[in-house]
């Protein structure tokens, strides 16, 4: 499913009318946005962050933002890694703990975040790398977030 076809999903399946006429006129928004997808949920260069664990922890992020259709188009491709889309699974089954934990807190409750968050993840092994890797994705994230809830208030708008 394209990322348009995923965000008139999002916007109540809205793929006409003056929010999709508008969303279609900005074709380079929407390439600029599914290339930014593609680097953080499927980057050549995954480090420690494989990418059925991005689909997962971006499933995780979109379901805690109200955004049902957008966590259940990223958790298809969760793959081993589904059970941490479910905002109830904490991840230390998976040994996976710290980053669940920080990723919560990253998308959830961003101005909480201290240089003892960095710390913990780096003395559990995480690398400055993949540390910067797991903000890049929550960042994208929020962004389409965002993105969609515009769409969604100009649809009820229009």
């Amino acid at each position: 499913m394209s990322l348009f076809e995923t965000t008139a999903l999002a916007v109540g399946g809205v793929t006409d009318g003056p929010v999709a006429e508008a969303a279609k006129t900005r074709t380079n928004i929407m390439d600029a946005t599914q290339a930014a997808e593609n680097a953080v949920l499927r980057p050549l260069q995954a480090g420690g962050i494989p990418h059925d664990l991005r689909a997962a922890l971006a499933a995780r992020i979109a379901a805690a933002g109200g955004m049902p259709d957008l966590a259940a188009r990223y958790a298809e491709g969760a793959g081993d890694m589904a059970a941490l889309a479910d905002g109830a699974s904490n991840g230390m089954n998976e040994g996976l703990g710290h980053i669940v934990a920080f990723t919560d807190k990253v998308a959830n409750q961003t101005r909480d975040i201290a240089a003892e968050d960095i710390a913990g993840l780096q003395s559990a092994g995480v690398s400055d790398a993949d540390i910067v890797r797991l903000c890049e994705l929550t960042a994208f994230v929020a962004y389409q977030l965002r993105v969609v809830a515009g769409l969604k208030l100009m649809g009820a708008t229009a």
